[in-house]
């Protein structure tokens, strides 16, 4: 693994910038940054190239200049807390100045780069649902996990194991159906397993891409429900050096979260360097008291170290992620019907190198990306000794080319993954594999005057080798090999009716292979109270969805509809034999899923914004009884209300200081899968949350941002229909009680 770093750390500081250098001429901005309101210079703000992963921030005249840039025609995004993103294209063969007037925010739908698609675009450009957690929403959450903190986007769900262990859920479908993409590759783990989620430190996330239904286009199999992009902290401004303290601490379980990060750009030499670590006791409700086994540890390390010049860049990325979850068992005392302690628990590792580039040739750039992980989970009974003990070996490639001349944006590339899974344990549930996957694919984008139009295609094929295993004499799993193909595409449109009316049309087709769980499984799976079957003869799936939106916007109202349509064939899950025992096969059959989120942006006043949301889906599959008709982990419908002030914008001692009250409301569920007891209905709750936040400023900079959460204020005691706990011991384990939040970050300029 040593060697590994040095060889790719040679390649970024040697080779890269003597072969590449030539490749693209040198070109240079600058301008001025003022606000809308008197024309005063807005200090602080941040101007940035998404595509060139470079940037800077405004001084205290409201000044930005910005050298050693490609000649090459992209996008440029200004932006400032408490105003509306400037996102336009800029060519920098041509123009070497240009300043921006910044407006406060009020309803218009925000502008934002989106880059989870083939190549950067606006997201009101695109024709396929996408949704953007922007920086300082994801600052002001409070929560356990990453998946928590974004899961009440609108189509977005969890599914939980406790407080610490959460995974994703975009529009009714989980899994092994969405792709999460960190560090520019998708992030490869024990992701068809119930009782973990995803091995990323929250803190490195700076936003989230939601890409909502099928994104086989850019990210093959498995990216059939959609993706989620967590990106990184963008790099320094040029110049600059500048460390991060923060902390957390949450009232529930008494945890604590600090981070320390520190990161800089000399002469186009960039790095970034952080240290997280994480400790939290086992939550409370008021009708379990103290849940056992729901306690966890994490500490993570991340760093880069690249260049960037006006060829592109070369960043070398590094992480290593250990987190400790306790696994609840839910059994409970006979007498007092108190839950028992849990001596159950997990260790995961996840280490990653990726090497990250892109070079600018002609009108456009290549992206070259290769990465390698290890993701190691170990599970224990008490013993010293792992009973499960699975170590997964991941190589990720990706190599595409994107090109924008005039109002034509087109891309092509292959990418995909090579996997070798090994048993280490002495229990068994899957066997060791590995894997081949490579796919190829193009696209392209067309910009009228007020209608875009863009598709593409991909095709894919996977290799899987299961190994055989005998258990005591007995065969535990067959030797077997499956080939899987798939063809894969979407077309869609955007018409821009009026300067408030957009419009937005997408049908695309998705494809899944089913995963080794699925196909080969044979054990106990602890923690999730279920011994699994897989099933050899598993056909892949493919899905056609097609996507309906209408967005308006104005200076005081901002709304947004969007409808689907998912037909999924061989859709694969999991079917209880038997209401007498745990035993579980993996089955599959043809299923349809539709329904749509609604979100509305009222905003009569300056400081007054009133935002809600409403997200529905209904689930079933085909050609069933009555109760066998839906699917299980169907989210609930569920509707989402906040109302908040901003006290204060520009303050001098406090700035951007507001306070929220918000409500989350789900209705009862009963469209609920009841063959063999496989799942019960869930009544209506509704939980309410409070926040508030502000900057601290000294001598005009920002010195500190202070935010406060209060979720579940009132204490609710409730059972989600997505928690696997529901159904613990028979009367299942409630979430987590009134939890208070507290974080502080200090930025330190140097």
């Amino acid at each position: 693994m040593k060697s590994l770093y040095i060889i790719l750390l040679s390649w970024v500081c040697v080779y890269a910038p003597v072969k590449a250098e030539p490749l693209a001429q040198k070109a240079s901005l600058q301008g001025k940054v003022t606000d809308a309101v008197d024309g005063s210079p807005v200090v602080g703000a941040s101007i940035y190239f998404p595509l060139l992963k470079q940037g800077t921030v405004t001084n205290a005249e409201g000044v930005y200049f910005l050298d050693q840039l490609p000649s090459v025609s992209t996008t440029i995004q200004v932006s400032y807390v408490g105003h509306q993103t400037i996102v336009e294209t800029i060519d920098l063969r041509t123009v070497r100045e240009r300043d921006f007037v910044l407006h406060e925010n009020n309803a218009m739908l925000k502008e934002v780069v989106v880059t989870g698609l083939t190549g950067n675009a606006r997201a009101d450009y695109s024709p396929a649902p996408v949704s953007v957690v922007a920086p300082r929403v994801l600052q002001g959450i409070t929560s356990t996990n990453i998946i928590d903190a974004i899961a009440r986007q609108p189509g977005v769900a969890q599914i939980t194991t406790g407080a610490g262990i959460s995974k994703p859920v975009i529009r009714g479908l989980g899994y092994n159906r969405i792709v999460t993409v960190n560090d520019g590759i998708r992030q490869e783990g024990q992701q068809w397993g119930d009782e973990h989620g995803i091995e990323v430190d929250p803190q490195t996330v700076h936003s989230v891409e939601i890409l909502k239904g099928p994104a086989s286009l850019m990210y093959g199999s498995d990216a059939m429900a959609g993706v989620l992009v967590l990106h990184e902290q963008p790099v320094m401004p040029q110049g600059q050096m500048a460390a991060t303290l923060g902390g957390e601490y949450q009232t529930n379980n008494h945890l604590w979260d600090y981070t320390v990060n520190f990161a800089g750009n000399k002469g186009g030499i960039v790095w970034n360097a952080r240290w997280s670590q994480k400790s939290a006791d086992e939550y409370k409700n008021k009708r379990d008291g103290k849940v056992w086994g729901s306690q966890f540890s994490e500490r993570a390390f991340t760093g880069m170290l690249g260049l960037n010049r006006s060829w592109g860049y070369s960043h070398l990325k590094f992480s290593s992620y250990y987190i400790k979850p306790g696994l609840v068992e839910g059994e409970r005392d006979e007498i007092t019907n108190e839950l028992l302690p849990s001596e159950a628990y997990q260790k995961i590792y996840h280490h990653k190198a990726v090497l990250d580039n892109s070079f600018i040739i002609g009108d456009g750039s290549l992206k070259a990306v290769i990465g390698y992980q290890q993701n190691r989970r170990k599970e224990f009974e008490g013993e010293e000794e792992p009973g499960l003990d699975f170590r997964l070996h991941t190589v990720n490639y990706d190599v595409h080319y994107t090109s924008t001349r005039d109002q034509w944006q087109w891309a092509a590339g292959i990418s995909g993954m090579w996997q070798h899974s090994e048993n280490m344990g002495t229990e068994f549930l899957i066997p060791s594999y590995r894997l081949f996957d490579i796919g190829a694919f193009a696209s392209v984008t067309r910009n009228f005057e007020q209608l875009t139009l863009s598709g593409g295609v991909r095709f894919d094929h996977r290799h899987l080798h299961s190994y055989g295993l005998m258990d005591e004499g007995e065969e535990r799993f067959e030797d077997f090999s499956r080939n899987f193909k798939g063809l894969t595409g979407s077309i869609g449109a955007i018409w821009r009716i009026s300067s408030q009316w957009n419009a937005r049309l997408n049908i695309s087709h998705g494809f899944r292979a089913p995963n080794l769980s699925e196909l080969g499984s044979n054990g106990e799976h602890e923690g999730t109270f279920r011994y699994e079957i897989g099933n050899h003869e598993l056909s892949p799936e493919n899905s056609w969805q097609f996507d309906l939106g209408v967005d308006y916007s104005s200076s005081i109202l901002s709304a947004q509809v969007s409808f689907f349509a998912n037909h999924v064939n061989n859709y694969i899950f999991l079917q209880r034999l038997d209401a007498t025992n745990n035993e579980y096969q993996y089955m599959s059959g043809d299923a349809r899923l539709w329904g749509g989120e609604a979100s509305v942006d009222f905003h009569p006043i300056e400081p007054l914004h009133f935002e809600n949301s409403f997200s529905y889906v209904n689930a079933v599959q085909l050609h069933q009884p009555s109760d066998s008709h839906y699917l299980p982990f169907t989210p609930a419908p569920r509707w989402t209300s906040d109302l908040r002030y901003d006290i204060i914008r520009d303050g001098r001692l406090f700035n951007n200081t507001y306070l929220s009250i918000g409500l989350e409301c789900y209705l009862r569920q009963s469209h609920v899968r009841t063959a063999n007891d496989t799942e019960t209905a869930t009544p209506s709750y509704t939980l309410v949350h409070l926040s508030a936040g502000t900057d601290i400023k000294w001598h005009g900079r920002r010195v500190a941002s202070i935010f406060l959460n209060a979720n579940n204020l009132f204490d609710r005691a409730y059972q989600s229909h997505l928690s696997r706990l529901k159904y613990a011991d028979g009367q299942g384990i409630c979430n987590m009680g009134r939890n208070i939040g507290f974080k502080v970050l200090v930025p330190i300029a140097l």
